[in-house]
């Protein structure tokens, strides 16, 4: 069991600086601190998919995808650290199959929305793809667990599957991109 937090507040991090989990402090702006803080964010919009009322098989899915994501939150407190396997991508492709198998085809892009339940996993699918992202920027500057990074880039798209399905079970209807034409400026560009 980790330590027992007895205080929330420690005043160390008042200058704007963060101590990472070997013990050495970094500025609450740099790239480690900003790929960790989208996890936590990505878990926190995970929460609220599951607090709005969502099958029970689901919210096991997305809980077990809370319990890696704190790990996932960990592995990159700790420089060097590794949490996610292949195995761990594997998994969420075949979660997403087995989700996907009841699902219409797509033909048109969707706009995010329907159920507030299929509308929070489209949030969480876009601070996923943010995660990602600032991760990415993360490895371009330090070694880290490339397997992160595939576990987030297909995490965001099980969260699409996923907010499709809470969508059709709340008998929503898909709204379909009317497919707006983009305009030239008078330059040609």
């Amino acid at each position: 069991m980790g330590n027992r937090l007895s205080k929330i507040y420690t005043r160390t991090g008042d200058d704007g600086s963060t101590g990472l989990g070997d013990g050495t402090r970094v500025s609450k702006t740099s790239s480690r601190v900003e790929a960790y803080g989208c996890i936590d964010e990505l878990n926190s919009t995970l929460g609220l998919a599951i607090a709005a009322g969502i099958p029970e098989e689901l919210a096991a899915v997305l809980t077990d995808i809370q319990q890696q994501l704190f790990d996932l939150g960990g592995e990159l407190c700790m420089p060097g650290g590794s949490t996610l396997s292949a195995a761990d991508v594997d998994r969420v492709e075949q979660v997403m199959d087995q989700f996907n198998e009841s699902l219409p085809p797509l033909k048109d892009f969707i706009l995010p929305g329907g159920s507030p339940a299929s509308a929070a996993c489209h949030l969480a699918r876009t601070v996923c793809r943010r995660a990602e992202r600032r991760l990415l920027t993360l490895s371009q500057a330090e070694e880290i667990n490339s397997e992160s990074l595939r576990y987030l880039n297909r995490l965001s798209d099980l969260l699409f599957v996923v907010a499709r399905v809470l969508n059709k079970l709340d008998n929503g209807e898909e709204v379909l991109w009317r497919g707006g034409k983009l305009k030239q400026s008078a330059s040609g560009t």
